[in-house]
């Protein structure tokens, strides 16, 4: 993802991680908030990141997770897709376990692994609504964003622009439903018809 929004990687996590305080939680956000001062100093930033997660359990997916979007944030998609894996094998929950899905299939289409992407986003796109609390559902354009970013990058382009206008269409003040409409229909269109 390598991004520098701190709304797109760490930050507060959500209503389903009752292992965390909320003072530790106020100190990460405290410190994401910070992260642009960093921008000569990822590896600073990075080290306060792993600092603040060492007061959590060894193998905690919540530090994983806060690490692996450190690393996402400060240009190293490598460390992070290692770290986001390791998140979600450990047990994940919550809004940070959608994230980190969001942001470990972005990492893997940043490194050339659009497909992977894809196949994460997907299935991700596949759970039901009831399943999703309202921070996670909230989440629902993201996971569109990025899986049109990645079906673009397989040659989908169709699919990917279907998709996007599709998330689109509900935001704007008129033609919604028109756009709806044709966002559905890219998919039935030949392409040059």
């Amino acid at each position: 993802m390598t991004s520098t929004d701190s709304g797109d990687t760490g930050s507060t996590g959500g209503t389903n991680d009752t292992n965390t305080t909320n003072g530790w939680e106020q100190r990460l956000a405290a410190l994401w908030a910070e992260l642009d001062a960093y921008e000569t100093d990822p590896a600073g930033f990075r080290a306060r990141i792993a600092e603040l997660t060492a007061e959590r359990p060894e193998d905690d997916p919540v530090a994983l997770f806060e690490q692996g979007a450190a690393h996402d944030s400060t240009g190293e998609p490598e460390q992070a897709v290692r770290l986001y894996r390791r998140a979600l094998d450990g047990g994940l929950t919550g809004l940070r376990r959608r994230r980190a899905v969001i942001q470990l299939a972005s990492s893997l289409r940043n490194l050339g692994r659009p497909d992977v992407s894809v196949e994460l986003l997907t299935e991700e796109r596949a759970i039901p609504a009831d399943r999703l609390d309202a921070d996670e559902t909230a989440l629902t354009a993201a996971v569109d964003a990025f899986l049109a970013l990645a079906l673009a990058d397989t040659g989908r382009e169709r699919e990917a622009a279907s998709l996007a206008l599709g998330a689109l269409a509900p935001l704007l003040p008129r033609y919604n439903r028109s756009l709806a409409y044709y966002a559905k229909d890219l998919l039935k269109t030949r392409q040059g018809s």
